[in-house]
């Protein structure tokens, strides 16, 4: 059993070759009963700047699991750097004891850093770290990541940086243009339904959010951007992941 957060497949990706049973954590907290059980149960997620995405911290607190081995697989792509000491400290607040964490680097998609074209062809070796993730939780490894020297450093600077410009990771930056068609995809993709569309076009309901870029991404007219990006022009969705995909993990409205 696998729960899953996922804005542009990475994560989705990563949980469909863990895991026959996975559930979205968009989808699980409409639910009024969060109780689950299972031999194995883990946790796909995206790293967000060393830390877990708002959404899932949601789901981890108002969730109970009853299991033998519960685990958490991260995604992340410049550097990991605390994630995994941070999630299982927060998991142990949570009353969860985490037995295993590993993290997969993949395309790095925080637009504001990062360019999708220059992403995409960077060879991550995605396939050989799946490989050695499948074995490790088949064998029920017990471990949790230290970070590295560099990576507390990068954490330091990035949280330090976040907190004198929060808008760098708290959607203040997301942008609807006016070449918005109304086509609703955006408000689709949104995993807290903050999205709703009025009068023909697309429009947020709050200027803050996970800012997890489903909408910007998933745009097929690109008209969802950001104050400030590397790349205005080029976007990403994992190549084996649909939008479909994304629209069924993600979507809150009926």
């Amino acid at each position: 059993m696998i729960f899953y957060y996922t804005a542009t497949g990475n994560s989705l990706f990563v949980a469909r070759q863990l895991d026959k049973d996975i559930f979205s954590i968009p989808q699980e907290l409409k639910k009024e009963v969060l109780e689950y059980k299972d031999e194995a149960i883990g946790i796909v997620s995206p790293i967000y700047a060393g830390e877990l995405p708002q959404t899932v911290r949601r789901f981890i607190e108002k969730a109970t699991f009853h299991t033998n081995y519960f685990y958490m697989i991260l995604t992340y792509g410049k550097d990991d750097s605390v994630a995994g000491i941070w999630s299982e400290t927060f998991c142990k607040q949570n009353d969860i004891h985490v037995d295993f964490i590993q993290t997969i680097k993949m395309v790095d998609n925080y637009l504001p850093s990062f360019d999708m074209e220059e992403e995409i062809i960077i060879n991550q070796k995605i396939n050989e770290q799946l490989k050695q993730v499948i074995i490790n939780v088949k064998d029920r490894k017990k471990d949790i990541p230290l970070p590295t020297q560099e990576g507390r450093k990068l954490y330091e600077i990035v949280s330090k940086r976040f907190q004198e410009q929060p808008e760098l990771n708290n959607g203040e930056m997301i942008v609807m243009s006016k070449s918005c068609e109304g086509c609703s995809i955006c408000q689709q993709v949104c995993p807290i339904g903050n999205i709703i569309i009025e009068n023909g076009r697309a429009k947020r309901l709050s200027k803050t959010c996970d800012f997890c870029l489903a909408c910007v991404h998933s745009c097929p007219f690109q008209a969802i951007g950001l104050k400030k990006e590397k790349n205005p022009s080029a976007r990403y969705r994992h190549p084996h992941i649909t939008l479909k995909d994304i629209v069924k993990s993600n979507k809150q409205g009926e």
